[in-house]
């Protein structure tokens, strides 16, 4: 074999070698962001058209969230938050729209509390998707449920739907629960 079909080869196989690399990092990546973000990557795949461009959205929030200082609560703080939480729910048989609106405003708390911005629900849905993935569609039900409260168009059905929303995504908050 000449000199110069063995650099042809050599340059072929550091090709493949490299290319191999390539894919099977992306492969990792991928499958890294699947089991980070749970449901939710699917989700922005579909909101964002395509997987690059939902993997590069979902790797943006990755840093946002480092960026994030969460903290855990204090005993006393959870144990404060719970019985709060329980008072909401005592009160829904009367007055099912308040108790809705206070439990959206005490997960909205107990989020500022452990460190997440409460600047907006989007924001919100985005800063928890990291850690929380899969308890997401039920605070995004619980918020349509109030939206559609706060109108007067949900059923009280519907706002006993919401509470049980509310208390998945509050649980997981309270107890610094991460889901996937």
């Amino acid at each position: 074999m000449s000199t110069n079909s063995l650099i042809a080869v050599i340059v072929v196989a550091a090709v493949v070698v490299l290319a191999l690399t390539a894919l099977l990092w992306t492969l990792a990546r991928r499958r890294h962001l699947r089991e980070r973000f749970g449901p939710e990557y699917e989700r922005t795949v579909e909101e964002e058209g395509d997987k690059r461009s939902a993997e590069r959205e979902l790797r943006a929030r990755e840093e946002r969230h480092d960026q994030l200082d969460i903290k855990e609560l204090s005993p006393e703080r959870r144990h404060e938050y719970a019985d709060e939480w329980s008072g909401v729910q005592q009160q829904f048989v009367d007055q099912p729209e308040r108790c809705v609106a206070e439990a959206d405003e005490l997960v909205t708390r107990l989020m500022g509390e452990r460190g997440y911005p409460t600047d907006g629900y989007q924001g919100q849905v985005r800063d928890l998707s990291v850690e929380h993935g899969s308890t997401l569609e039920h605070y995004r039900a619980a918020h349509a449920a109030k939206v559609r409260s706060g109108a007067g168009e949900a059923t009280t059905e519907e706002l006993r739907g919401a509470m049980v929303h509310y208390r998945t995504l509050f649980e997981a908050l309270l107890s610094d629960q991460r889901s996937r």
